[in-house]
This record gives C-alpha cells, sequence and structure tokens, in this order.
C-alpha cells in the first residue's frame, strides 16, 4: 500500500509538473524573443528623425555608429535612389536581407523580420524627407534572441524535480501513518488467532482504521467473555455431577464388604476425582466474571425450589440418620434469581454437608423475608469451618486458597456467591445455632445494597451483617468443611 501510494502520488506530481512546465517554458522562449525585436525596433526607430533630415552618406553614418547595434555592426540603412542622392542608392553598413525582401517591406509599408545567417534581421521602413522610403535594417544574433532562456528553463526544471520529489516524500509519510496502523492491526489479528488473548491495538491512524482497531478490540475483549462464560458453563455442569456422585457414594457406602463393593466404592472415588479435574482445567486462568445467574427479568419462587431441593436431600439424610429442618417456606417468596440456578447453588452446600460432616449431623434450610430482601440459611451440626477466609478466597471466581478436604474445588461457593451478587446480595459464612457451619445467602429484591449489621466473613460485594436469634450475632470462626 505504501509504496502504491507512492507511485500514484509521483505520476500525479509528475503529469502536473509537465502540464505546468512545458507551457511555461514555451512562453518564456516567445518572451526572449519578443524582448529581443522590441529591443531593436527600439533601436532602429532611433535613426528615423536623421532620416527625415537628411539622406547624406556621412551624417547617416555618423547617426548610425551612435547606436548600440550600430556600433556592433549589426545595423545598416537602405536608401533608394533618388534626385537628392543623385540618382545612386544609398547603403549603409553591412546588409544581411536580400533585396526581394527591402524591396518587400519598401513596398508594404510594414516592418519585418527575415531570417537571416546567424540569427534574424529586422527590417523597418521609415519615411525619407524626400518622399521616399528607407529601410532600416537590424541584425539580431540567435544568442540575443534566446537570451536568459536555458537559465529559466533550469530554474523550472528544478522546481519540476523538487515538487515531486516532495510529493514523493509526503505520500511516503502518509503511506506510513496508514500502512503502520493496519500492520500493527495484522499483527494483532494474528497473535489474537495464535491464542494471546491480552492482545489490543492502539486506535491511531485515519478514522477508518481507528474504527477497525476499536472493532477488533472490542471483538477481543467479547472473545474472552466468550471463553470465559464457556468455562464457567463448563465448570458449572461439573459441579453439578457432585449431586448424583453424592448420592452414589453413599450408596456404595453401604454395600458392605466384598470385592464388587470395594470396586465400586474406587469407581465412585475415581469419578470424583475425574470431576474435580475438570472443573480445575476449566477455572484455570480465567478472568473474573461476573454474576450473570439471573436478573430482574428472571425469576421463581424461592420456596417451592428450596421445598423439591429438601425432598430429594431428605431422602439421602434419612438413609444416615441425620434430622432435618426446614422453615420459612410455608409461603411464595419471589425473587430475581432463575430457578436452575438457585437449585444449583442449593444442591452445591447441601453437598458440601454430605461430603463433609459426620454421617448424622443434623443440618436445616431457613428462609426469611425481610421487605427489600430475601435471607436463605443453611446450616450444619459438623465441625465448622477451620478458615473461613481460605474458603471464601476458593470461592472466590477460581482464586487459589488453602484446601481443608481433598477433592475440594471452591466452585460451589463459587455458585453460591454469582448467584447472590446478581441481585445486588452476598455471602457470608459463620457458625451455626446447631453447632457448625452457617452459610448466608442474601437475595436482594431490588438491586440495591441492604443495610444491616452483625459479623461474619463474606464472599461478594462490603455488606454488614444481621442479629440472629436473640439479637446474637449469627456468625463465628471455627472449623468445619470446605466449601
Amino acid at each position: 500500500m505504501r509504496w502504491a501510494l507512492v507511485k500514484v502520488c509521483l505520476a500525479v506530481t509528475a503529469m502536473v509538473v509537465v502540464a505546468f512546465a512545458v507551457p511555461l517554458g514555451l512562453v518564456v522562449k516567445e518572451m526572449a524573443r519578443d524582448r529581443a525585436f522590441t529591443d531593436a525596433e527600439r533601436q532602429a526607430a532611433t535613426i528615423g528623425p536623421s532620416l527625415s533630415i537628411t539622406t547624406d552618406r556621412a551624417q547617416l553614418q555618423r547617426a548610425v555608429l551612435t547606436t548600440e547595434p550600430g556600433a556592433a555592426g549589426r545595423m545598416a540603412v537602405h536608401i533608394p535612389a533618388s534626385d537628392e542622392a543623385g540618382g545612386v542608392a544609398v547603403e549603409i553598413g553591412s546588409r544581411r536581407a536580400t533585396r526581394k525582401d527591402l524591396e518587400t517591406v519598401r513596398e508594404s509599408g510594414r516592418a519585418s523580420i527575415t531570417e537571416v545567417r546567424g540569427g534574424s534581421a529586422l527590417l523597418q521602413p521609415t519615411a525619407l524627407g524626400s518622399g521616399g522610403i528607407a529601410v532600416v535594417e537590424v541584425f539580431v544574433p540567435e544568442d540575443e534572441v534566446s537570451n536568459g532562456v536555458a537559465t529559466a528553463w533550469l530554474m523550472l526544471a528544478g522546481v519540476g524535480i523538487a515538487l515531486i520529489v516532495g510529493s514523493v516524500a509526503v505520500a511516503d509519510r502518509l503511506g506510513v501513518r496508514m500502512v503502520e496502523p493496519a500492520r500493527r492491526l495484522a499483527g494483532a489479528a494474528q497473535d489474537l488467532g495464535e491464542g494471546r488473548l491480552g492482545t489490543r491495538v492502539p486506535e491511531e491512524g485515519p478514522t477508518e482504521l481507528r474504527s477497525a482497531a476499536a472493532a477488533f478490540n472490542s471483538m477481543a475483549d467479547q472473545v474472552i467473555q466468550l471463553l470465559a462464560n464457556e468455562r464457567e458453563l463448563a465448570a458449572d455442569l461439573s459441579h453439578r455431577l457432585r449431586t448424583p456422585l453424592t448420592v452414589l457414594r453413599l450408596n456404595a457406602a453401604s454395600l458392605g464388604e466384598g470385592p464388587a463393593a470395594e470396586q465400586t466404592r474406587a469407581a465412585v472415588q475415581q469419578l470424583e476425582r475425574e470431576v474435580d479435574t475438570i472443573i480445575r482445567t476449566a477455572r484455570e486462568q480465567r478472568p473474573q466474571a461476573q454474576g450473570q445467574n439471573g436478573g430482574p427479568g428472571a425469576g421463581c419462587d424461592a420456596s417451592e425450589v428450596i421445598r423439591e431441593r429438601m425432598d430429594f436431600w431428605s431422602a439421602l439424610a434419612e438413609d444416615e440418620g441425620r434430622e432435618v429442618r426446614l422453615a420459612g417456606v410455608d409461603r411464595t417468596v419471589r425473587i430475581p434469581v432463575a430457578r436452575p440456578e438457585l437449585a444449583a447453588a442449593l444442591d452445591a452446600l447441601l453437598g458440601n454437608v454430605f461430603r463433609h460432616t459426620a454421617e448424622g449431623a443434623a443440618f436445616a434450610v431457613d428462609v426469611h423475608h425481610s421487605g427489600d430482601a430475601v435471607i436463605v440459611l443453611v446450616s450444619d451440626a459438623g465441625g465448622g469451618i477451620a478458615d473461613p477466609k481460605a474458603a471464601l478466597a476458593r470461592g472466590g471466581s477460581g482464586r487459589g486458597g488453602a484446601r481443608g478436604a481433598v477433592g475440594s474445588t471452591g466452585l460451589g461457593l463459587d455458585i453460591v456467591r454469582r448467584v447472590a451478587e446478581s441481585t445486588g446480595g452476598d455471602v457470608r459464612i459463620g457458625r451455626s445455632v446447631l453447632g457448625g457451619t452457617e452459610v448466608r445467602i442474601w437475595i436482594g429484591l431490588d438491586g440495591q445494597r441492604p443495610q444491616r449489621r452483625g459479623r461474619g466473613h463474606r464472599v461478594g460485594r462490603p455488606r454488614r451483617g444481621v442479629s440472629g436469634r436473640g439479637g446474637k450475632p449469627r456468625f463465628r470462626s471455627g472449623a468445619g468443611p470446605n466449601l
């Protein structure tokens, strides 16, 4: 593109220079010729007064010598024969024009220019006092006709060359200004195609290239977002396999002893490890993704979803001898969260209860409606959380933290966090009234930050806690399962 622009500019400028320089050069040549013959006419006119007074050779010869061309031997005077001159024609100076040309000028009475050897001759008719017509001849050399033309042409050629060189330089700079952004855009597209997703293009250059760079940067951001959503979806789907895996593990535990039972339990453990590997791989080096679990346009009845999921988990709890308590779901509670997302969040928390607490440990789910928010409490009677901050860090969109239990990825708490944050709420972990862990999910109904007081370790936006039963703070650090 750069050289193409230079060639086009070179061709256009050359044509413009030729179009103007050639006519201008011809005009300069014609002006030099007109200047030379005008000067010759002026010199010939100086002899006119003398010819009108006398035709004496001596006097006319002195008059001719007083002129510049006469002194240089380039002026001649031709007087026809007359009675005053004794019937003899008088010629002063060297004649260069032919007699035919002289007679033609004398008869026509008009000045004429004729070509002679070494230049041109101006023939100027002049009236004599006796009534005859004399012809004054002024020789104009060829070098005087073209005097200054060569210099003028050289100047025109220099100006033309300077214009061409300047236009090429300007075209080259413009080409660089256009080509460099295009090269950067092409290089960035290649880098993006090779997997370097952080590649961006400076929005520089002409308007069209700036628009292309802005579109490329927007496309790159969209690609990153789509990849992040894809990884998040893979991780979420993998984590949802935890629910049937928990059932399989519990059933496998009740098979008793024997080779078949051991093989079944080993297969379940292997499957759990593979699911954990999928989750960790899907979440590696992914950017922070904003919650997209639902919004004002998506909603469900929290009470109905919680009752449905508790029916499922209660059957497993009965097999393990766990006491289950459910409260606050006797009336409809609409929340701006999609039904599948709320179910996934509950399954993640309840699955953790079964995975990380001993058999027989009770758990409870309470729902509270405070007007501008809905609070879902998931409590258990396990040993509590040893390091709530580490658990929350693992749940913070794939950020690493200290693992307190084998197989813990932190994605379960991340799913819960994104559900809460999508409504303007948050998640906190503390000590439950059952003696173990309590996870509190604050779901906003109007997208505003709830104003509340209390203590606890939280996930998501900064919030103030709420007081629990009896006005005492709900959350205390303790020991228990990793989420």
